[in-house]
């Protein structure tokens, strides 16, 4: 079953710090759309994904999915990070199937299906260590998927990889989102990665973060990036974007970098 996600009016302000990082985010998400959240570095969209994890906890407001608070993280919502965070110590498979140890449920046949359905059936005793950067994320969305989530969170897993293998994943994961029944939310730069992976694109402004615009992307998956209608959408959200944001000349020199405000929704939430 995929997640039905309510924002309820969140305001978070981290400790220390003079004005709040996001203000009065109302949002609802239906159970299997594909979402992702854009915005200039700082605006808080990370901070809104940890929230969304139960990694964070809003000062005002909360987050509910299917009616109830979350409080804690959960199996039942994941995130995969822009790095897999594997164990090199531990095969392929050992690494996807971490989850379920953990949840004694160890289920071989499940760990199969999972690693053909990324395409590393034939890696399974590998060592990670001996993967390629793309080969390892799919190791990491394995391991996201055999607890069997109804939410997704990606924090921009594929912007430390090439173009290539960067644009296959995107399609690869917004695929499996859609076979196996999940709600989605992917936090990144890119606006052809946005364009690529999501139904809806909602667009973040800053000081303090706050949804400012959003755009439906009404083109059947997979997209062709070299279609017209995908540059069309592409050029669309880019406007609109430019319009809501406004240039990268004109943010403030005094903008938080969104590194700043992650470490900090780490801290809090350890």
């Amino acid at each position: 079953m995929s997640a039905n996600i309510s924002i309820d009016f969140i305001t978070h302000t981290f400790k220390g710090q003079p004005a709040p990082t996001l203000e009065n985010i109302e949002l609802r998400i239906k159970p299997g759309e594909k979402i992702a959240l854009i915005g200039r570095s700082g605006c808080g969209k990370s901070t809104l994904l940890h929230m969304l994890a139960g990694l964070l906890m809003p000062s005002e407001g909360c987050v509910r999915i299917h009616g109830h608070q979350v409080s804690r993280p959960s199996a039942k919502w994941n995130m995969m990070f822009q790095k897999p965070s594997l164990y090199p110590w531990m095969s392929v498979r050992e690494n996807a199937e971490l989850g379920l140890v953990f949840a004694g449920q160890r289920d071989n046949a499940k760990v199969d299906r999972l690693l053909n359905l990324v395409g590393l059936s034939d890696k399974t005793d590998a060592n990670v260590q001996s993967l390629s950067g793309g080969q390892q994320q799919r190791v990491a969305l394995a391991r996201s998927l055999a607890t069997s989530p109804e939410l997704l969170l990606l924090d921009e897993p594929f912007s430390a990889l090439d173009a290539f293998t960067r644009a296959s994943l995107q399609d690869e994961v917004a695929e499996i989102v859609s076979r196996e029944d999940l709600t989605m939310v992917i936090v990144t730069h890119d606006i052809d990665e946005a364009v690529a992976m999501a139904d809806r694109v909602l667009i973040m402004s800053a000081n303090p973060g706050r949804i400012v615009g959003e755009m439906h992307v009404d083109l059947p998956f997979p997209r062709n990036r070299a279609s017209h209608e995908f540059s069309l959408s592409r050029e669309a959200l880019m406007n609109q974007f430019e319009g809501l944001v406004g240039s990268e000349s004109a943010r403030p020199a005094d903008t938080a970098p969104e590194a700043t405000t992650d470490a900090a929704a780490s801290q809090q939430a350890a």
